[in-house]
């Protein structure tokens, strides 16, 4: 599915953005910190069709397993439950700030004019400006 293409230029559009980036709103986190399903629940690696390099890291992770031969040409390596998962070094749990209340001028395709992002400090006025600007459309439709 495409996004519908805008009949303005992005210099002709505001974004208002509620954002949390990676860097300042994240942090590293365990699978049990997150509820990962494979550390819960252990899971299962087809060796078949897997790469030479992902199998032997596979294999000498460190990780419990064990190896199912289900038919010729089907072998799969096991892994307990209770263990860090593949992804481990992927997980990501919230720190405890608040997110960044943004209005940006221009949308998707960007920030044609270069100006700078505005950065509310409350929620409330970020939801303010919002309203005033949805306002000043409808009324620009309604007068044509």
């Amino acid at each position: 599915m495409s996004a519908i293409e805008p009949l303005m230029g992005p210099e002709s559009y505001k974004s208002f953005v509620i954002s949390q980036p990676l860097a300042t709103h994240w942090r590293p986190a365990t699978c049990e910190e997150v509820n990962c399903a494979d550390h819960a629940n252990g899971w299962k690696v087809r060796v078949e069709g897997l790469p030479a390099q992902m199998l032997h890291d596979a294999r000498t992770s460190g990780r419990r397993y064990s190896e199912l031969p289900v038919a010729e040409g089907e072998t799969w390596l096991i892994f307990e439950a209770g263990q860090p998962c593949f992804r481990a070094s992927q997980h990501r749990a919230p720190l405890s700030r608040p997110p960044l209340y943004l209005v940006r001028d221009g949308d998707h395709r960007g920030n044609p004019r270069g100006t700078r992002a505005r950065l509310h400090q409350r929620p409330e006025s970020w939801r303010d400006d919002f309203a005033e600007h949805q306002q000043t459309l409808a009324d620009a439709q309604q007068r044509g």
